[in-house]
């Protein structure tokens, strides 16, 4: 479990005292044994327009070709539904992506493979996603590309109407981006192609999960 679960050794919730966890019969040992795999948790985070998404489904076709359990978490996705309630304030963000984390935590519990993407501009937003999924399990892999490959593509059309000041606190734009200072891979899609992306993402988690 992660720093920011308020779990004491009794298994009673640190500002619930009526809320107790109930821990599984099934270890995740069981589970490793019955996938083929460790659990892991890779975090694309980047820029809009970085190619997240686009690396992430295609890193979840090739992993379930290959026989393992894998399934995306998509930043837009999430707030069709989970955190359709949320906004894009820092707090709001902030919240976003502790959501999204505490999603990605239980899926790893089951033994998945979990690939997120999310802008998740803040190094101390990711750091609260570390805590939460367990930083043996956590693959920060930055999308480095540079802000002005992410424009000219501009897929949703979302710079342009951030620079029209349509869409406040618009990462890169409106909003600042802090680069990972160590992350475990970065991966410029403006230099590398969809396939050497996902090559270089598989040689990754086939040396310390597959």
């Amino acid at each position: 479990m992660g720093k920011l679960d308020k779990i004491d050794s009794t298994g009673i919730a640190g500002d619930a005292p009526h809320i107790f966890w109930h821990a599984s019969q099934v270890t995740a040992q069981v589970r490793t044994h019955q996938t083929g795999q460790q659990a892991a948790t890779v975090w694309l985070t980047g820029l809009s327009g970085a190619g997240k998404s686009t690396l992430a489904c295609a890193l979840e076709k090739k992993l379930m070709a290959a026989g393992h359990m894998a399934y995306v978490l998509d930043g837009d996705n999430l707030r069709h539904h989970l955190n359709r309630d949320l906004g894009f304030s820092p707090a709001d963000r902030r919240e976003n992506i502790r959501r999204s984390a505490e999603v990605a935590r239980l899926m790893n519990d089951a033994g998945l493979i979990v690939i997120c993407a999310f802008i998740s501009p803040l190094r101390s937003d990711r750091e609260i996603a570390r805590d939460i999924i367990g930083s043996g399990n956590f693959v920060e892999t930055y999308v480095s590309t540079p802000c002005a490959v992410c424009e000219e593509r501009d897929p949703k059309g979302l710079y342009k109407k951030a620079r029209a000041g349509l869409i406040p606190e618009f990462t890169g734009v409106s909003a600042p981006y802090e680069v990972p200072l160590e992350p475990a891979m970065a991966l410029d899609t403006g230099e590398l192609s969809l396939e050497q992306a996902c090559e270089q993402l598989l040689e990754h988690l086939s040396y310390r999960f597959l």
